[in-house]
């Protein structure tokens, strides 16, 4: 069976260009025209692999739907920008969007960063029960390692499928310094090209979900001209 994956674009040409592409590579692609449309297909099917959003919608927009499916799902999401700017990348990114590509955008750009997001979720989903919790404690922080779930002294939090990965990343490596092309080889499990952004601000958010105070971490250090590393327990 093909992978799914959810297009919301209401460029007609685009959202065509797009659909025609991708069902070539042996996608199915279910194409929504708005930010509703997109809302009712999304909860009535939960087999998407992925979704493509478009952040300029009418009415509601594609941030709006970001939250929306981040209050329920860790699906991928790639965000489609006509405006490339840091801002509008690190609003959609702070939201929980997992990567981003401006337009106009090529289709064998647009296919790798498709494949690269299905293959990291893939990859970080487990594909059965294990028979006893991998749970990893650092200071108030616990960390179930098989279903990716964090708390704070007992206090779930919500972090995004990002956040979790390069939390995961840290926890599981309590000795090493990471630099951010490794954090992105790792977390997002492809090339980097120096954009330094994606790695800013998803540390950014992390660090105001977990520690007491993100302007001076404790849990995930900031090595300055080096990386990251863990915190000392």
């Amino acid at each position: 069976m093909s992978e799914q994956i959810l297009l919301v674009e209401d460029d007609l040409e685009i959202g065509a260009m797009v659909h025609n592409y991708l069902s070539m590579e042996g996608f199915t692609v279910v194409h929504a025209t708005t930010g509703e449309e997109a809302l009712r297909i999304f909860e009535a099917n939960a087999a998407f692999s992925l979704i493509l959003l478009d952040i300029m919608l009418p009415r509601l927009n594609g941030i709006d739907i970001l939250r929306r499916v981040r209050e329920k799902s860790l699906i991928p999401i790639l965000i489609i920008s006509a405006k490339d700017s840091d801002v509008d990348k690190a609003l959609g990114l702070g939201f929980g969007a997992d990567d981003y590509i401006a337009k106009p955008f090529s289709m064998i750009e647009l296919l790798a960063r498709v494949k690269a997001a299905i293959r990291r979720a893939t990859r970080y989903s487990d594909g059965g029960k294990s028979a006893q919790e991998n749970i990893v404690h650092v200071r108030e922080l616990t960390m179930n390692l098989d279903n990716l779930t964090v708390s704070k002294n007992g206090r779930e939090l919500k972090l995004t499928s990002k956040e979790l990965y390069m939390l995961k990343l840290f926890i599981t490596n309590p000795k090493k310094i990471f630099t951010k092309e490794q954090i992105y080889r790792s977390v997002w499990n492809d090339e980097y090209y120096g954009d330094e952004n994606i790695i800013n601000v998803h540390m950014s958010r992390l660090r105001e979900k977990i520690e007491d105070n993100p302007s001076e971490p404790q849990y995930i250090k900031t090595l300055w001209g080096i990386g990251y590393k863990l915190g000392e327990h």
